[in-house]
């Protein structure tokens, strides 16, 4: 997959970069990781420059995150539920990974939109539960450009930094990524757990 992204970026530069990103937010199994390590790697090897890779993947960020956005507004859990059903195994995307990011959602409101930019996976899912909530637009619009952006930097100036050497810090992305996907499994078995025990305790009364 890397050569194809490597290809796309150097075929059409800041396009390509808007064109993956955005395509990464609607459909999560495409790693940002990669795509914008690569793009500020490149920025060493062409004449593409950071600031303009890091606008061009915050602009696609933002727009995939609107198509989210504007599908939750459309939605219901239920219809969701289906389209999971449905074509999840196209996407990859489980009813559970929507129920965490709907979870997400309702415990911290507005900043599960900024913070939910720096988690795997839930980085993409967050936009529908916000949409399905009718967060206000300029709300919505301002806490995914924030928190894109400062994913979007970070990961922009490691490959810059790191060049040629950026699989050492894509093995760390991956045990990044794998410990979040942990303590997501253990916060749902966690909130099993005591609703099951919450379920008992009433049964006792």
């Amino acid at each position: 997959m890397e050569q194809w992204i490597t290809s796309i970026m150097s075929d059409y530069g800041y396009l390509g970069i808007f064109l993956l990103i955005m395509l990464e937010n609607v459909f999560p199994p495409i790693p940002s990781e990669v795509i914008l390590t690569v793009g500020g790697f490149m920025t060493t090897t062409t004449d593409m420059t950071i600031l303009g890779v890091i606008l061009a993947s915050t602009a696609g960020s933002v727009s995939g995150a609107l198509i989210l956005y504007g599908i939750g507004l459309l939605l219901d859990v239920e219809r969701l539920e289906k389209i999971v059903e449905k074509y999840g195994h196209i996407l990859r995307v489980k009813k559970a990974d929507i129920h965490r990011a709907d979870a997400w959602f309702d415990r911290y409101g507005i900043w599960a939109i900024f913070f939910g930019r720096l988690i795997p996976l839930v980085r993409s899912l967050i936009s529908i539960p916000a949409g399905m909530a009718n967060t206000k637009f300029w709300l919505f619009l301002t806490f995914t450009t924030l928190g894109t952006l400062l994913w979007n930097t970070i990961l922009v100036f490691v490959g810059e930094a790191v060049g040629e050497n950026r699989d050492e810090i894509m093995a760390q992305l991956d045990v990044y990524s794998n410990v979040v996907y942990a303590l997501i499994v253990l916060g749902g078995l966690a909130a099993v757990w005591y609703y099951v025990k919450k379920i008992r305790s009433r049964e006792m009364d």
